[in-house]
């Protein structure tokens, strides 16, 4: 039978994945604009607008299912809609994916965490990602759960802000965050996929925590630009959303994603990362 990957919410880590997956699987994305579907469409992907337009031929042909549509304060998007319909159809899946955060873990004031840490968000959307997991959780499906770090990538490194003088080193005494090249996020799902493992879940993210003035630094450092000038968290000025990210500080473990999916990470740190981002955007000039 054709492997049909039904993906709500068919984005940026989504369409990483569907680059690695076997040319013969059929790869459904839901999307909430026609910009974006004919997008998808252009890269062989099968899109839907949704909310819209009517799942249930996709739901029938789904052998898969990769929630990345994040919750609202009034649940998930998914579950709210489609919950009947995915319950009824629960023997035909053999993988179900829900992309979460580590943003479930709270603030550990730069210590780790992993797995089995107790989760206790610090944030309303840390809360509603917990709030999510626990929703899917009690559906009785193959479901495994990837908490992701910060997400980088083609097109979303600090190259850019670093050229156009916007990029800023933000100082907060023993501030760290952990991150993760979408590129290893494809792997991981692709390696999940290959090994299901009901009821796992994973963290996704590199092996070095750091600091997020470091990172602005090496890129300018690998630009040859002069470093931002540091400017200390508490009088900065910050959106409330850009100061929510430094309400919570942690390093974050990834022995499962190397012990249970045999995986190698393509981008170890930043500093890998980011030298292969540079050399691909010099690539294309």
């Amino acid at each position: 039978m054709t492997k049909t990957l039904l993906s709500f919410g068919h984005g940026y880590s989504a369409q990483a994945l569907s680059a690695l997956l076997p040319d013969d699987w059929r790869i459904i994305g839901t999307t909430r604009s026609e910009d974006k579907a004919a997008s998808l469409m252009s890269g062989g992907i099968e899109p839907r607008i949704w909310p819209g337009a009517d799942l249930t031929p996709a739901l029938n042909a789904a052998t898969h299912l990769l929630i990345s549509a994040g919750p609202s304060e009034a649940g998930d998007p998914v579950l709210n809609e489609l919950r009947a319909e995915i319950v009824a159809r629960r023997d035909q899946f053999e993988w179900v994916g829900y992309l979460s955060t580590t943003g479930v873990y709270g603030d550990h004031n730069g210590g780790w965490v992993d797995e089995t840490t107790p989760l206790a968000p610090s944030t309303k959307r840390g809360q509603m990602r917990v709030d999510a997991e626990a929703a899917w959780q009690t559906l009785d499906l193959p479901l495994h759960i990837f908490r992701l770090a910060g997400i980088y990538g083609p097109g979303r490194g600090p190259f850019a802000k670093v050229r156009n003088g916007t990029a800023r080193r933000i100082i907060k005494q023993g501030q760290v965050f952990s991150r993760i090249h979408v590129e290893d996020i494809a792997q991981i799902l692709a390696a999940s996929i290959a090994k299901p493992n009901t009821g796992a879940i994973y963290n996704l993210c590199d092996d070095d925590a750091a600091p997020p003035e470091d990172v602005i630094a090496h890129a300018a450092e690998l630009l040859g630009m002069p470093i931002p000038p540091a400017q200390d968290f508490e009088t900065a000025d910050m959106t409330p959303m850009a100061r929510s990210f430094y309400a919570e500080s942690k390093k974050v473990r990834n022995d499962r994603i190397k012990s249970e999916l045999g995986i190698t990470l393509k981008y170890p740190n930043y500093r890998v990362g980011l030298a292969a981002l540079l050399a691909a955007d010099q690539r294309t000039q």
